[in-house]
């Protein structure tokens, strides 16, 4: 392959994956850093994940230096380290268009790229379905190479462990790469995050072992095979006290640890292990945010961050914002109550800071659990807690809590056990897109009996439904969306308010809006200038819960009106809207018109909350257009 790097540079002249092998060291070292350069940019005007992506930049340059992804199936875990392999696999002139609506999505994606072998957004699945896909290339009968890249926190889950324990017991070729930078979204926790093998590479120790090999080489005659012993001896002593001893227990050849910014050195391991058969686990070392001294820095921070200035790495301005976020108001309100009930037990999953509990844990160390990638543990060791007196309060977002459904069903709610379940960014996420959508929360709980479900309107009312929660000796759900609220300012010691029961926020004579949620503003917003417009009074009401629903309140509105339009931020199929329907069906309800507003029987593709919530027609203007669609029909 002949590229004129004046022209275009290295990357903008690869034509697909497979030309990164005709490169020499020189050329990877250059094109590493235009990939830095292309990466740090585009996350700087779009946001996304950068200090995961810049941290493996050359360990996807080895990668690809000897796998062939057109043959070879590589699959990321997460995906938040997918940035660069994106770039190399033929997205490289459109990756500024990353996270915008209708452009290259922030996950590996299959519909994507005949190059993602596997769609990812949330965590661990991926030596489980390079398992899968090991076993289907043995039936197959064909010779591919599948290799697994996962990073140390997503080593945090079951998950993982369930796949390893099955290769080890098929003893399929697969390759698993532990992408280990010491580091997940937070700090990483639990007994086998401490387990790897990076403490025995602290300086210290290096500077340590030099200086023992070197005193053994000065040995007279004997020297240099002391010096030898004694590095066999600390691999062996290394061996038996890192990842390698819990690696090789499920039947896994154990390589390294590696430096995983050493491309030719990484390149060379990568070629040996392609010639190996059975399970193989390569282990790597790498810096979150590589490249990039702000990342390097605060890699918390630029896990996941908003657009930012490249130069500096401070968050771009986008005029004054004195509104707090949902996220903020309930870690504010948690607090609060946690000072005058200590029974009070906050648990996340890997997520203090983007759940708003990391307040609560400065404030309350022994009171808050950071429970690792481990949903489904986090939910059955709140029900324990709960069974001895405790009131544990599960801060998890609502796409992850998908994963602990069985335990809410079986471990909380079957024994009506005071666990409440605080289900953050409720609807539309935005940019993060399908993976990371809460589109499916109340569909998948309203049903489960003893669980309480409800949304709030606006701040205020997210801090009475927490009181409401706490006050409350059974299971409760409370859903809450991403981003800022109206400003409503919460009051010092709210309130609980009456289970059931939800509020006419205007009364109306033409048709009425049952809304829920981020939605109950909007509507209003809607009815106001529906009236001012056309003359036509719309009332609109907050329903506040879904389970229980305000029965009474509901059929007394369709009784009146005739015309009911239901909102809501999740899915149509089994929500808010179906929940209504059911209850008038049941009720004997029959001469109403019922209109259900909310997100399609389809996954809704990453883009702005704003852009999507337009083009699914439930912003204001949507809901405008959905009701004067009724009226003049």
């Amino acid at each position: 392959m002949s590229i004129d790097n004046d022209s275009q540079g290295i990357l903008q002249g690869l034509k697909c994956p497979a030309d990164v092998q005709d490169l020499d060291s020189k050329q990877l070292v250059t094109l590493a850093a235009e990939m830095r350069e292309v990466i740090i940019d585009t996350v700087a005007a779009n946001g996304g994940h950068l200090a995961p992506s810049l941290g493996v930049v050359e360990l996807t340059l080895a990668l690809l230096k000897v796998f062939d992804p057109a043959e070879d199936k590589v699959v990321w875990d997460v995906g938040h380290q997918a940035y660069g392999y994106k770039l190399l696999t033929g997205r490289a002139a459109n990756f500024g268009t990353l996270r915008t609506m209708g452009g290259v999505s922030g996950f590996p994606k299959m519909s994507e790229s005949r190059y993602d072998h596997f769609g990812v957004g949330h965590s661990s699945t991926s030596i489980s379905a390079a398992v899968g896909m090991a076993k289907a290339r043995d039936l197959a009968g064909k010779d591919n190479k599948v290799v697994a890249v996962i990073g140390d926190g997503s080593m945090t889950a079951g998950l993982a462990y369930e796949g390893l324990n099955q290769a080890g017991d098929l003893g399929s070729d697969l390759v698993v790469v532990l992408n280990d930078n010491e580091m997940s979204i937070s700090r990483n926790v639990g007994a086998l995050s401490q387990f790897f093998s990076r403490n025995l590479t602290k300086s210290w120790m290096v500077r340590f072992k030099k200086d023992v090999e070197s005193l053994l080489k000065h040995v007279p005659k004997i020297g240099g095979d002391l010096a030898e012993y004694a590095r066999k001896s600390e691999e062996a002593f290394k061996h038996f006290f890192t990842p390698g001893m819990l690696f090789e227990a499920f039947r896994f050849n154990y390589l390294g640890p590696f430096d995983g910014h050493n491309i030719d050195g990484l390149a060379g391991v990568f070629q040996q292990v392609r010639e190996l058969k059975g399970p193989i686990l390569v282990h790597v070392l790498t810096q979150k945010g590589k490249g990039y001294e702000p990342a390097e820095t605060n890699p918390t921070y630029f896990h996941g961050v908003g657009c930012f200035e490249p130069e500096t790495g401070e968050a771009k301005k986008f005029g004054p914002c004195a509104l707090a976020s949902y996220t903020d108001v309930f870690g504010e309100t948690l607090i609060r109550q946690a000072e005058t009930d200590e029974r009070i037990v906050a648990i996340t999953a890997a997520m203090p800071e983007g759940t708003g509990l990391n307040k609560f844990a400065d404030r309350f160390p022994d009171r808050f659990i950071d429970v690792g990638i481990c949903e489904q543990h986090a939910v059955t060791f709140a029900a324990g807690l709960a069974t001895q007196g405790f009131k544990p309060v599960v801060a998890i977002y609502s796409t992850f809590m998908q994963r602990s459904y069985d335990q809410i069903v079986h471990d909380v709610c079957l024994q009506n056990l005071p666990v409440t379940l605080c289900l953050d960014r409720g609807g539309l996420v935005g940019e993060d897109g399908p993976t990371h959508h809460g589109a499916f929360d109340i569909s998948l709980l309203r049903h489960i009996p003893n669980l309480v479900s409800m949304a709030p309107k606006d701040e205020a009312e997210l801090a009475q439904m927490l009181a409401t929660a706490m006050a409350h000796d059974g299971p409760v759900a409370l859903r809450y969306p991403r981003g800022v609220g109206v400003g409503a300012t919460p009051a010092e010691s709210p309130e609980p308010l009456p289970l059931g029961e939800g509020e006419l926020l205007r009364d109306g004579e033409d048709a009425v809006i049952l809304a829920l949620g981020s939605r109950v503003h909007p509507s209003l917003e809607a009815a106001v200038e529906i009236e001012a417009e056309t003359g036509k009074k719309v009332a609109v009401f907050n329903t506040r819960f879904v389970r229980p629903l305000p029965v009474d309140q509901i059929v007394e509105l369709a009784g009146r009106f005739k015309t009911v339009i239901t909102v809501e931020e999740n899915a149509l199929a089994g929500g808010f809207g179906s929940a209504v329907l059911e209850t008038l069906a049941d009720q004997g309800v029959n001469n109403v018109s019922v209109l259900r507003l909310g997100l399609p029987d389809a996954f809704v593709e990453h883009g702005k909350q704003k852009e999507l919530r337009a083009s699914l027609g439930i912003d204001k203007a949507g809901i405008k257009k959905a009701v004067l669609n009724l009226f003049y029909e």
